[in-house]
Formats: C-alpha cells, structure tokens, sequence
C-alpha cells in the first residue's frame, strides 16, 4: 500500500466518524432515500495515481456541484466579461438558496454558485447549447461517459422546485435574466440531476488543478484562465455559507452538492471526489468535510500551506 492510498484510507475512517451528526437531504423527496452511512474517497494525481476506497462507484447527483460544471462551460464559450456582466463574484454569506440579497441589495445575484447565479448563468448558455450539448461537455471535464441524467431526481426536483422557479421570476422581473424562466430553471433541475460517482467529480477536479489539460490525454479542455476562476470562486463561494471556515480549515478549493458530492482541486497536485451524503446544516456532506480536513492536513494540500 503506498502513502497516498494509506492516507487516503485514513481520512476514510476518520470521516466516517461523523456520519452520525448529520442527515441526508429530504426537500428533495428522492434524496431522502439514501443510504446516508455511504462514504467514498477518490484520489487522482496530476502524475497520473488513482486512490480510491469506500464507496467510489456509487452513483449520485451532482447537484450544486454542476454549478462549477456550467459556470466553466460559461466562461470558456462566451468570455469573462460577458458572464460576469450578469452575476458578481463576492461571497453572500447566505444560504444557496436565499432571495434576500438578490432582492434588497443587488439586481445581479451575488456569485455563479449560488442558486440564482447558477440559473443566470444557465441563462447565458441555453440559447446556444441544449442539454445533450451540455452533457457532452460534462462527460468530458468529469471523464466520465456514463455521466446520465438521473430521470426519478429530475422529476422530484421539478415537482418541488417552485422555490427555484421564484428565483428565476425574480431574475426576469429585474431584467437579468432574458430568456424563458420555465425553460431556463428546467434545464438547471437537469444539470443538478446528473448522475456521477466520486471518481467523476476526482476527474473533474483534475483537469482544474492541471489547468485545463487532461493529463491522460493530454488534450486541452479549459483554458487555464477558466480554471483559476473556477477554482477562486469555489474557495471563496464553493462551500454555500460554510466556505470561510471551509478555507481556513481545509484550504482547497472546493464545491458541494446536496446529494453529498464534494468535488475538490487541490492545485497542481490532484483533483479530489467525495461522496457521502449526511449533511450538515449548511448542506455539505459532514464526512466529506472531515475526511477532507484530514488529508488537507496530512498531505499539506491547504493553498496557503508554506510547506510544500
């Protein structure tokens, strides 16, 4: 067993710990069922090593963690200013799904992955690229080609998913958002839908932390201007409003879902998936957290880590 996988097994037991403290997602009737004692960890290195245990292959929904997914799409199809034309980049310090901000103080909503950004910026995108475009384009970056839309999520999130379709109101009453609001939060309940596995969302955070390269292929996915904003938002914005104490304690750009994904880049070395879907009360999965925690501190993977 080398180090790396030693480690990584370590941060496993430790995270698993945790499980107990937390619950799975229920707003979302079809995440309620769960199994919420589930926990995998996949490791993949920019020199090409793959770590996985525990419950890697599972397959779950990306969730919020699509958000980074179409945020990227964004940025390298219609350019910075444009996007950033529609959505700012500062931190709410709200829930994902909070309206207040995006009501009282600001038309634009207040980063991509928040709830609001995250439908502005699908806004941008829908006029050019249907969903099977997009899911094309997800495959890729995730390095997955069995990455399907989960069809019995997407029917939950779209029967319960009026509060989105408010957000998507708001955003059109306020001449943000210009497209049709059923049309646009329906292809978001989609994206949120994507059925991936911890070792999707280790590639994923891969290509970001090699800035845009597939290092298998060595094909260029993102542009590497692409992946540092990605990856500043999730450290600032990637963790809803548990994220600063996320950077101080972990320090690796991050982004989470409700269906207990945590995807993860630590920057130059490897990209990082997790599954485990009790959550905290901020909506990230708890042993995920912790177990990231762990390797961040074993490994020196904290982005303001001296020791390197």
């Amino acid at each position: 067993m080398t180090m790396l996988q030693e480690t990584a097994e370590k941060a496993l037991q430790h995270g698993k710990q945790f499980i107990p403290q937390g619950k799975v997602a229920d707003y979302i009737p079809e995440l309620g069922k769960v199994d919420p004692n589930q926990l995998g960890l996949c490791l993949l290195t920019t020199d090409k090593e793959k770590i996985c245990c525990g419950d890697v292959d599972h397959r779950f929904t990306m969730q919020s963690v699509s958000k980074t997914a179409t945020l990227a799409i964004a940025l390298q199809e219609l350019g910075f200013d444009e996007v950033f034309s529609h959505v700012m980049m500062e931190p709410s310090g709200d829930a994902f799904n909070s309206i207040l901000k995006l009501d009282l103080a600001s038309n634009r909503p207040y980063n991509p992955l928040l709830n609001a950004g995250a439908i502005e910026v699908i806004s941008l995108l829908s006029p050019t690229s249907s969903f099977d475009e997009l899911l094309s384009y997800i495959r890729v970056l995730c390095m997955d080609t069995d990455i399907v839309l989960d069809e019995d999520v997407y029917q939950s999130e779209y029967l319960t998913g009026n509060r989105n379709r408010a957000i998507g109101y708001l955003l059109k009453s306020k001449g943000v958002l210009q497209g049709d609001v059923l049309k646009t939060v329906d292809l978001y309940f989609k994206m949120c839908s994507l059925s991936v596995n911890a070792r999707s969302l280790a590639g994923f955070g891969l290509i970001l932390a090699n800035g845009g390269i597939d290092p298998y292929s060595g094909r260029r996915i993102l542009d590497g201007w692409v992946c540092r904003t990605v990856k500043t938002l999730m450290l600032t914005c990637g963790m809803y409003d548990g994220s600063g104490e996320f950077a101080v304690r972990v320090g690796i750009p991050a982004k989470s879902g409700v269906g207990g994904g945590i995807m993860a880049s630590a920057d130059n070395r490897m990209g990082i998936g997790v599954f485990g879907p009790s959550l905290d009360d901020k909506g990230n999965s708890i042993s995920g957290i912790q177990a990231l925690e762990y390797l961040s501190h074993e490994l020196n993977l904290h982005i303001f880590e001296s020791q390197r």
